[in-house]
């Protein structure tokens, strides 16, 4: 460590020590998004920037069960380690927790010096730095939404707040302890850049807004905040869950993604009010691009067995790969705004992907579209769901990874390595279900067979 770098982590401990925090908890998103972390006393930070954390790889290789699973580099390699560098810009003291402040780790293979190819974070770094070379700037909003549940005196889990019908609301009616309320202040206090939120369609369902940012700022900030919701909610004995489709009887939970890029004067390139539609020929070709790598995409858009259940006919989920110009019922949706506010709304994604392969993935279809410089199709017209009228997405896991698999362009701007140990990674999760007996399985046939 520097002598200018070494007074800076001073400057950070001074400052921790006068808001009372002696722990600093430093996370890291691993392939599903989840957080892994390590609590580490204040006195010891120095060394944590002097070298690291050292974590297992294969973290990076282990499922939701907790099995590790044999991917390139992990248990082939005899199981290595990843250094993991505070990253002390993204220091934030946690409103719930006192004593205790966190930041984003940033992940380094030892053996190389270089990124660990996992890292989601720095999967992200990479597609961003690829449209700097075209002087592009993505900036994006994420919006996600998720379901609360509380224990069920019977057992497991039932929705939070039952109760049918309240659609867009906020207030007691279908919150009835303030958990919005309470949850916005603990997302202020953060800095994480909410705007507000309400109750959605489903008992228990929620979305929060957050701001538009720098694209990796922006995947910060949905990864913090999926990470809040889930704390908050374990503060509170309950479960918060961002899977895509938790309850057979309710819809979905979706992550959108508002997308718009910046040049170097920092207009957005996407408004052109000369040009067809008010888009510029480089949101034309971001349209066109993300449309044609749709099918890869929604491998990380959609990236769970159980992701694929939310599609269908009548479910307000984007199945079809279509735009539409502010069409809900469209892939890509185009806001009516223009200037400044002229932007793309990808509406494929639900809200278990993780934010830095969801943005990483988007961003770098748009930048292919870009490259080709092709014009979309023209835009839907009326409510679609239409199979004649556009094609469909993968619908299942393994249909969208053979998709993932074939798009060597997409792969080549995110990268072999990621794409490999991803592949595995999931490939390994639709074996696993396959083998598993469930419950609608006993159902259907235990009784008359």
């Amino acid at each position: 460590m520097s002598g200018s770098t070494s007074a800076q982590v001073r400057e950070h401990i001074e400052r921790l020590a006068e808001q009372r925090v002696d722990v600093v908890r430093v996370i890291y998103p691993d392939l599903t998004g989840t957080d892994r972390a390590r609590d580490v006393l204040l006195d010891f930070l120095p060394n944590a920037c002097d070298h690291g954390l050292a974590f297992c790889r294969a973290v990076y290789h282990t499922s939701p069960r907790g099995d590790t699973l044999e991917i390139s580099g992990g248990m082939d390699a005899g199981m290595p380690d990843i250094v993991v560098m505070p990253d002390l810009a993204t220091l934030a003291p946690v409103p719930w927790e006192p004593g205790v402040a966190w930041c984003h780790g940033d992940v380094i293979d030892p053996a190389t010096g270089a990124p660990a190819p996992e890292s989601p974070r720095d999967l992200l770094r990479g597609v961003l730095a690829r449209c700097a070379e075209h002087g592009l700037r993505p900036v994006a909003g994420p919006e996600l939404e998720y379901y609360l549940c509380e224990p069920d005196p019977a057992g497991g889990w039932r929705r939070y707040g039952e109760g049918s019908g309240n659609v867009y609301t906020a207030g007691r009616r279908g919150d009835p302890d303030g958990h919005l309320t309470q949850t916005l202040r603990h997302l202020r206090d953060l800095g994480l850049g909410v705007s507000g939120g309400n109750h959605e369609f489903g008992s228990g369902q929620f979305e929060i807004n957050l701001t538009h940012s720098p694209a990796l700022d922006a995947a910060d900030r949905a990864f913090w905040f999926k990470t809040t919701i889930k704390e908050l909610a374990r503060v509170d004995g309950r479960l918060a869950t961002f899977m895509a489709k938790p309850f057979n009887d309710e819809g979905g939970s979706g992550f959108h993604i508002h997308l718009s890029c910046l040049d170097d004067a920092d207009r957005n390139t996407f408004d052109d009010p000369s040009a067809p539609y008010g888009l510029s020929a480089t949101a034309r070709h971001a349209i066109a691009g993300i449309l044609a790598h749709a099918p890869a995409l929604a491998a990380l858009a959609n990236p769970t067995i159980n992701s694929y259940k939310r599609f269908g006919p009548d479910t307000a989920a984007p199945w079809l790969i279509d735009w539409g110009l502010d069409n809900r019922s469209a892939m890509i949706r185009i806001p009516p705004e223009r200037g400044a506010g002229a932007r793309l709304e990808v509406r494929l994604g639900d809200a278990s992907a993780n934010p830095y392969l969801m943005i990483a993935g988007v961003t770098a279809a748009a930048l292919l579209g870009v490259r080709a410089a092709e014009e979309p199709p023209a835009p839907l017209v009326g409510y679609g769901y239409d199979k004649s009228k556009a094609p469909v997405l993968p619908m299942s896991l393994p249909q969208a990874l053979d998709a993932f698999e074939a798009d060597s362009a997409l792969i080549e701007i995110l990268g072999k390595g990621f794409a490999s140990a991803f592949l595995a990674y999931k490939r390994n999760e639709v074996e696993r279900f396959s083998r598993h007996v469930t419950d609608w399985e006993f159902a259907e046939y235990s009784y008359h067979l």
